[in-house]
């Protein structure tokens, strides 16, 4: 049955770029839902190895599994969303379910407990992580293309992706204070009762935040949503040869092939040790006690992620409208290579205060590659209605954010193995002066290999502004013949 669709723009021209500041914060809202879920998630986890004993194989199998899965929901939730004609639009009945899927497995999945055997919890927990990156995957995806729908302005498209981002960074800058909640026994008898208990805040908490943009986001001006859908009904294999076909051709497009892989590399090689901090401060400074350690790695991720929001998105945000997206890209993954050097010297246990000291330049590698990489995908969704004439951002942002999750995938598979490699032993707290020499080399080199590979990716990185805008005046030419 064909069900006509409401037109989204609000009566906007063409012409008229601007979002809202209204529109801008109700999608930033869903960005921090969208960043909280998985940094609280990411927090939470260390309970798994330090709390229940889980070995770090099972560790980096439960990082890898859900995110496998991933590498078909997601580009089929982006054709999915793409091709849905309904009088709420396209993306937000899907960021509404996902917002409720999420919420209700992430409670779920840290209902475990010390007595249970480690095979047990594993399975328990696999089982409803998959649940929970499923629903992440329903919401995530049409949330990201509806951003990409929001404005047709290149540098708009920037301010847009900044404002999120800024907002999104709070999750990084809340979440490591959950270490210190769990593990306080003023709080909770155990890390595990605390999981139980925190996760329903957490879940409600960013349940709500992510059902905003599906109640408040109705700014569009991309024009699309306005023109007549092909509706008729498709065999399942005709679907699945358009299916593929738009995964084929979205890969052809050279420079979303670019913006792919170097996000996959600095974000991989990022996530691979990024837990490792955790256990630099612990195991490294303080002798494998996290009493003494105390909120020396909580300040750690949300001082970064301050710098992050009020150094690094103002800096990228005006950088990339005066010297455009390219040359900022280069020049902040330059700078957080700068960053990743000092850490060598300034974890120190005689001065643990020293460890902020990298923090401003070392923010920039992650800081400023989301707030670039969302803003160029949305300038190539119009390269690429140029050449196929459809819109498709659902899709590009099913396969960006896959890149990012595949890479999360082998992030995590990739800790897990590392830390079984240099020796690392959770049952003990004084590891070898061997393990934790690899743990802090492991820290710096991993991802300054990634960022480096990623500022050689994009050297040649070619949709500036000029060609943005020509894209676009050839756009407005077609539609208005």
């Amino acid at each position: 049955m064909k069900i006509k669709i409401m037109s989204q723009n609000n009566g906007q021209s063409v012409s008229q770029n601007r979002i809202p500041l209204d529109q801008k914060i109700a999608f930033g809202l869903g960005m921090l839902a969208n960043q909280m879920f998985p940094a609280a998630l990411g927090i939470f986890m260390v309970i798994l190895v330090q709390s229940l004993g889980m070995s770090p194989l099972l560790w980096s199998l439960i990082f890898f599994i859900p995110k496998a899965i991933d590498a078909i929901t997601d580009p089929l939730m982006g054709y999915i969303s793409d091709h849905t004609v309904s009088r709420w639009g396209k993306r937000r009945p899907y960021v509404f379910i996902g917002a409720i899927i999420s919420g209700l497995s992430f409670v779920m999945m840290w209902q475990l407990s010390a007595d249970n055997s480690e095979m047990y919890n594993f399975y328990y927990f696999l089982s409803w992580c998959c649940v929970f990156w499923l629903g992440m995957t329903i919401f995530g995806v049409p949330y990201v293309a509806m951003g990409y729908e929001m404005s047709s302005d290149y540098h708009e498209r920037t301010r847009l992706m900044a404002v999120a981002q800024w907002i999104g960074q709070w999750a990084w800058v809340i979440a490591p204070w959950f270490w210190i909640i769990l593990y306080d026994p003023e709080w909770f008898e155990s890390a595990t009762e605390g999981a139980r208990i925190l996760s329903l805040w957490v879940a409600g908490l960013c349940t709500i935040l992510a059902l905003v943009p599906a109640f408040f986001c109705t700014f569009n001006n991309t024009d699309d949503d306005g023109r007549e859908k092909n509706t008729e009904k498709s065999s399942l294999r005709e679907t699945m040869i358009d299916f593929i076909q738009g995964i084929v051709i979205t890969f052809r497009n050279k420079p979303f092939r670019r913006i792919c892989v170097a996000t996959f590399l600095i974000f991989n090689a990022f996530q691979t040790v990024a837990a490792f901090s955790f256990f630099i401060v612990v195991y490294y400074m303080n002798d494998g006690n996290t009493t003494q350690a105390g909120v020396w790695p909580t300040l750690f991720g949300s001082i970064g992620a301050l710098c992050t929001c009020f150094l690094v998105i103002p800096i990228v945000n005006y950088c990339a409208q005066k010297y455009g997206k390219k040359i900022t890209f280069l020049y902040t993954q330059s700078v957080s290579l700068f960053g990743y050097g000092l850490m060598w010297w300034c974890f120190s246990p005689e001065n643990p205060w020293m460890m902020f000291i990298p923090l401003p330049f070392f923010a920039f590698g992650i800081g400023g590659l989301f707030t670039i990489m969302m803003s160029m995908t949305a300038d190539i969704c119009d390269m690429d209605e140029l050449e196929t004439g459809q819109r498709r951002e659902g899709t590009f942002a099913a396969i960006y954010w896959w890149m990012v999750k595949f890479g999360a995938a082998f992030a995590g598979a990739g800790s897990g193995v590392i830390l079984s490699v240099i020796g690392f032993d959770q049952s003990v707290e004084l590891q070898s002066t061997d393990t934790l020499l690899m743990l802090r080399l492991s820290y710096i080199i991993i991802p300054c290999v990634g960022t480096f590979l990623a500022i050689l990716v994009m050297r040649n990185y070619d949709l500036d502004e000029q060609k943005a805008n020509e894209i676009r005046a050839q756009l407005d030419a077609r539609r208005a013949e």
